[in-house]
């Protein structure tokens, strides 16, 4: 099973950006986390970041042909607002669980509406790095 991992804007920026709501673990930190629990699952991932919305297009539609069973995806900013993002998703017959790290719906308002999610299979928020570990075991019990 091969599952593809997109992080959107600014994920990059993990344990230095805003630490009261993301924390102080890096970016690294988090692909590492992903990796090994991949690795328990028998599960191959590719992790992908990008701050281009282009990019992240071109990586899910890339995804449509190289053997991905399933997509964990941050869009980040774009979660709210990208159309674009939520119309490649919706062409991908394939399970896709959004994630978030922090709880968008305690936040600002304008972060309680995500256009991607309705086009994923479920969504994940406010449980930190741990959301992604458990979006990995969530896409295999769907997979199975």
């Amino acid at each position: 099973m091969k599952i593809l991992v997109v992080n959107g804007p600014n994920l990059n920026f993990l344990g230095i950006r805003e630490k009261g709501i993301y924390g102080n673990e890096d970016y690294d930190s988090l692909i590492k986390r992903i990796e090994e629990k991949a690795a328990t699952l028998d599960i191959e991932v590719d992790c992908f970041q990008a701050n281009g919305e282009g990019e992240i297009i071109d990586r899910l539609q890339s995804a449509y042909s190289d053997g991905t069973d399933g997509i964990i995806i941050n869009p980040g900013a774009y979660t709210h607002y990208s159309i674009a993002i939520r119309d490649c998703l919706a062409s991908l017959e394939m399970p896709k669980i959004e994630v978030h790290i922090s709880n968008v719906h305690k936040r600002e308002e304008f972060r309680h509406v995500s256009m991607t999610a309705p086009v994923c299979s479920g969504q994940i928020v406010g449980l930190g790095f741990n959301g992604y570990l458990l979006a990995l075991e969530a896409i295999k019990e769907m997979k199975m």
